[in-house]
């Protein structure tokens, strides 16, 4: 008997236990979305998805820096990712939207947004043409709303052909609990204020800052143990949280003046790309942290000189990978985005077809310099 718990999620494709009905699979029927040097493209209604080069329109499913280019002319996002997205998206750039859900007709091909999780507003988007349904996950994370009070809690969406993200794309990524992650995190932060430290935790500007803030309120019942400074790629995003009603603790943008008034008492939260730059050094003393999922490999506090890493992630681990591409129904799935080539070992040697959808992206990247890139 087969006792690989990982074998009882995705198994061989005729009897994959749990699978949604299969799809009737048109025959012979072009790929509906492929890879370009500008990012995924749709050759029947000519428009891409998430490019990495300006094109005239594109479907985004969110803002980070690896998904959204801002230059592109016209872009639709979902009705909730549109806040972000204005910020980071260029002036001349045309942004629409749509609620999850909808159905859009372009040119005979029938797009429509789904919620992915990742981050407020992130979607995935799915690609109906001549009865033939590809889905393309974008980022995604599968967390209840008590995990993430900030998104729409991801849905799976059945299709015959799946390109899923694969940022921990390895069996060794499996989070633990998000509420004691963050738990622990007031934890440390009271010890700080207790040593006269402030408390600098390094995570990305777009969603897991504001994520973060979120369960820091909803734990504390809205009363942590002391101020919050955000730096300033934070300031407008979180502000655009706020305005579609996300509860989020009183918070200042980081100054000379009020790191001093709050010195030795404050949780100051900054970029990655902060650490070790003159700025970062003016808030002594301290104590720093990293929050993202690549803290659970060893060595990456250690590299980075961080004291502190807190594991916890907007991406699927290896077990919401596996879950998702079984709930999907898919006859083929593409990988893409981070661990590639594992991943789609992996399910083929497990009798479904998987190929590697090439990105010029390998991990995530959310700077607001964009010069962020987790490998």
């Amino acid at each position: 008997m087969n006792t690989d718990p990982d074998d009882a999620v995705v198994g061989h494709a005729t009897d994959r236990a749990g699978a949604l009905a299969r799809l009737q699979s048109p025959r012979m029927h072009p790929p509906t979305v492929i890879p370009t040097d500008r990012g995924l493209y749709c050759p029947p209604a000519d428009l891409h998805i998430d490019p990495w080069r300006p094109v005239d329109r594109a479907i985004v499913t969110h803002a980070h820096a690896d998904h959204l280019h801002p230059t592109s002319k016209r872009i639709l996002v979902s009705e909730e990712g549109e806040g972000p997205t204005r910020i980071r998206a260029s002036g001349s750039a045309r942004i629409e939207t749509a609620p999850f859900g909808e159905a859009i007709d372009v040119r005979g091909v029938r797009f429509s947004l789904h919620p992915a999780g990742h981050i407020r507003g992130s979607a995935q988007v799915r690609v109906e043409h001549r009865g033939h349904i590809t889905v393309v996950t974008g980022d995604y994370k599968r967390a209840a709303e008590r995990e993430d009070p900030t998104a729409t809690p991801f849905e799976p969406v059945p299709c015959h052909r799946l390109i899923t993200e694969s940022t921990f794309g390895l069996p060794i990524f499996r989070w633990p609990d998000p509420i004691r992650t963050v738990c622990a995190m007031i934890d440390w932060w009271r010890a700080a204020i207790a040593e006269e430290r402030n408390a600098i935790l390094f995570t990305y500007a777009l969603g897991k800052s504001q994520r973060l803030l979120a369960l820091i309120h909803r734990i504390t019942s809205g009363d942590p143990p002391g101020p919050i400074l955000l730096h300033g790629a934070m300031a407008p995003l979180t502000e655009a949280y706020q305005r579609d009603a996300v509860a989020i603790p009183e918070w200042e943008k980081v100054s000379v003046e009020n790191a001093e008034r709050c010195k030795g008492r404050a949780l100051i939260i900054a970029p990655p790309s902060a650490g070790g730059t003159p700025w970062i050094r003016k808030l002594k003393p301290f104590t720093d942290a990293t929050a993202s999922g690549w803290a659970q490999v060893r060595g990456t506090r250690r590299r980075r000189a961080i004291d502190r890493g807190f594991v916890i992630s907007d991406h699927a681990d290896w077990p919401s990978l596996l879950r998702t591409i079984e709930e999907s129904g898919a006859e083929s799935v593409g990988v893409t985005h981070g661990y590639t080539d594992p991943l789609a070992r992996y399910l083929n040697e497990r009798g479904l077809d998987a190929d590697v959808v090439p990105t010029r992206y390998e991990g995530e990247a959310d700077d607001a310099d964009g010069t962020e890139r987790a490998a």
